[in-house]
């Protein structure tokens, strides 16, 4: 019997799935990860562990499958984006810890290139906006803090990539450096009509092209993994960012169709079709890039979602274990007028303030841990309101999202999030869409699936539908209020 693995990198875990031809997960494997903040705004993680941790639950999934390294058919990558490693290729030792997508400490180069006048130019290339959530400051951070590093890249000697790119290099022991094409539309270095590299924007950013990683389709055989890694060679047979692993993974394959993923943060994606579409505060961004043609996805990030659960186990101490916030949150049957906004790195769209930091108000002596707990799931589905109210004023009128990922486990956060939206909110009978995406389009690319079973293999589990009786838009007007706060508290001056 021939199987898949699918490798899923995450901000805060790494998970590994074996998956059968028809589309069952055998067998799992998951470990968090450390995130570092030595300094407000920045955020790091250690690219070793990230490739030890990934590698571990990768054989403890075969391990616990009983499925032996041979039968592996092919192996599909999805990773978190952005998140920024530049490694030496002698050594494959990294020059510097990770930088990760959250990380602010690239706002200033950002503004100076937005008031030197280049945000239309970025905007009208890559289809995003001047940002330190892109990879490209992150890079050229790196090369500047880094004593030689620029130097050294100019002559070969350095490689950088996302995370696919360097999980694909370690697999490979060195012999693969690539991403495809829905990671590197995410650097602010790739040409949308292109599909390639920008050479004006490399100039801009400073960026010597030699340290750059050949793009790839997202489906495809790039190579093996060497026999010492995993036990076997076997063909790496997707790399996909995995927002895009989890639209694919979610069936969502036609034009119009869109998802939500509350991981980390949330993700909402719109599959547009064959041809980019714009959108004022909304990125544009590939979704797929098989069979020599592309497809184009409208996307809506918020920076922190199941992160601000973290906090209130981590910073606050309120929860013992993430999963408790819906036990206590059943507590009250509302936020108690509680507003959080959990700015904790930045707003992402449609207010893309990397300044903006959390706030929690309407606080009263009434105001329980309860309460809180409510207000952070309410803050979540808030933000992703507001990613779907831009996508309307753009003129997309959805029907339903459907919705994945660890924070989508909560009853309470997906009802709360159809009454705002209005239209109903089915969460997958499988969690699992991202690692489930990649598995789907290594198996594409080896023959094991046809494309026609994406959509066969799709299947809710429960479909939420909007409460008529809620007040939305007085939620909202309150979100909306708090948010404008937040922001003039962090303006400057």
């Amino acid at each position: 019997m021939k199987v898949l693995l699918a490798l899923d990198q995450g901000t805060t875990s790494c998970r590994a799935l074996v998956v059968d031809a028809e589309g069952r997960v055998l067998a799992s494997a998951r470990r968090e990860l450390q995130l570092s903040c030595p300094q407000p705004g920045w955020v790091e993680q250690d690219p070793v562990e990230i490739w030890e941790t990934q590698r571990d639950v990768a054989l403890r999934a075969l391990r616990e499958g009983g499925v032996p390294a041979s039968s592996v058919a092919a192996v599909g990558i999805a990773n978190q984006r952005e998140t920024t490693v530049v490694w030496e290729r002698a050594t494959s030792e990294p020059i510097a810890p990770a930088i990760v997508w959250q990380d602010r400490r690239t706002a200033e180069v950002c503004d100076q290139l937005r008031r030197d006048g280049w945000e239309q130019f970025v905007r009208a290339r890559t289809g995003l906006l001047l940002d330190p959530y892109f990879s490209a400051s992150k890079i050229r951070w790196l090369l500047q803090a880094v004593p030689g590093a620029l130097q050294r890249a100019r002559e070969g000697q350095l490689a950088f990539g996302t995370v696919d790119s360097w999980l694909a290099w370690k697999l490979s022991g060195g012999r693969i450096h690539v991403t495809d094409a829905t990671n590197a539309s995410r650097t602010m270095l790739y040409n949308l009509d292109r599909g390639d590299w920008d050479e004006e924007l490399l100039e801009l950013m400073g960026i010597p092209r030699q340290l750059l990683p050949m793009v790839v389709a997202s489906s495809g055989v790039v190579g093996e993994t060497d026999a010492d890694v995993l036990g076997a060679a076997m063909p790496i047979a997707a790399i996909v960012g995995d927002q895009q692993a989890s639209l694919f993974g979610q069936a969502c394959t036609a034009p119009g169709m869109a998802k939500v993923t509350y991981g980390t943060g949330s993700f909402f994606l719109l599959n547009t079709g064959a041809r980019p579409s714009a959108s004022q505060d909304l990125l544009t961004t590939v979704a797929l890039e098989r069979g020599g043609s592309r497809t184009y996805a409208l996307e809506g990030s918020v920076f922190v979602a199941g992160a601000a659960v973290q906090w209130l186990r981590d910073g606050l101490g309120l929860l013992a274990q993430a999963a408790d916030i819906n036990r206590l949150a059943e507590g009250v049957p509302d936020s108690g007028g509680v507003v959080f906004v959990p700015a904790l790195a930045g707003l992402a769209a449609p207010y893309w303030d990397p300044r903006a930091r959390g706030a929690i108000l309407g606080i009263s002596r009434a105001t329980t841990a309860a309460h809180l707990a409510r207000a952070t799931l309410e803050g979540i589905a808030l933000q992703v309101a507001d990613l779907l109210l831009t996508a309307a004023e753009s003129g997309v009128r959805l029907v339903e999202v459907r919705a994945d990922g660890g924070a989508a486990a909560s009853d309470i956060l997906l009802q709360e999030q159809a009454d705002l939206l209005g239209i109903p909110v089915v969460r997958a009978h499988q969690p699992e869409a991202t690692a489930l995406g990649a598995a789907y389009l290594a198996g594409l690319a080896v023959g094991l699936f046809a494309g026609e079973d994406v959509a066969r293999l799709w299947r809710a589990e429960r479909r939420f539908d909007p409460n008529p009786a809620v007040d939305r838009e007085q939620l909202l007007s309150n979100w909306h209020k708090a948010v404008a706060a937040v922001r003039s508290f962090a303006a400057p001056g």
